[in-house]
């Protein structure tokens, strides 16, 4: 039996029907974070309609969106894309893309910050990162900037409950209660 086509699986495993997109590249202008994208969305959907399996899947944006589905509020077709880059992160993993490019770990650090903190505590998860990639200050003016303007905290803020949403992480990642 023939692999399906890549914009097959997509729109089996997703429910999302990409191929009425016609490339009017909405998601891409409304997206906050299409800047620091390898491929930006409708390129990402296009590679797709295309067959780029491989492009897609090697690709760092499905783990740059921010799942914020401002793309999928602005899509003229209703095309829910934030639901799509999910899907390739689903694939990605499966056929071990995610690992050779090292693009999980980061979302792993933020699980775990919320599975401690109830929510993410973005100065903590941002430090955790750089300092495992042995680049501390990489980044650091736009931190900084981001502090000042507000936009990250200096300290995590627990929620009630943490211990129970964190039981719950520890539960779907098959781990145990520690």
């Amino acid at each position: 039996m023939p692999r399906p086509s890549f914009l097959d699986e997509i729109e089996t495993r997703s429910g999302v029907p990409v191929s009425v997109c016609y490339q009017c590249c909405r998601c891409t202008n409304g997206c906050p974070v299409a800047g620091d994208m390898d491929i930006v969305p409708h390129r990402v959907i296009g590679y797709i309609l295309s067959g780029e399996r491989e492009k897609v899947l090697a690709s760092a944006s499905p783990w740059t969106c921010l799942v914020c589905a401002t793309c999928s509020l602005r899509c003229p077709n209703g095309i829910d894309v934030a639901r799509v880059f999910e899907t390739l992160r689903q694939i990605s993993i499966a056929s071990g893309c995610a690992a050779k490019n090292d693009v999980r770990h980061f979302d792993d650090l933020v699980i775990d910050s919320v599975e401690r903190h109830g929510r993410l505590a973005e100065l903590e998860t941002i430090m955790r990162y750089r300092l495992s990639k042995g680049q501390l200050l990489k980044d650091a003016a736009m931190g900084l900037d981001m502090l000042r303007k507000g936009r990250i905290g200096l300290s995590s803020h627990n929620i009630r409950g943490r211990k129970e949403l964190g039981a719950i992480i520890r539960r779907t990642r098959g781990r145990k209660d520690r």
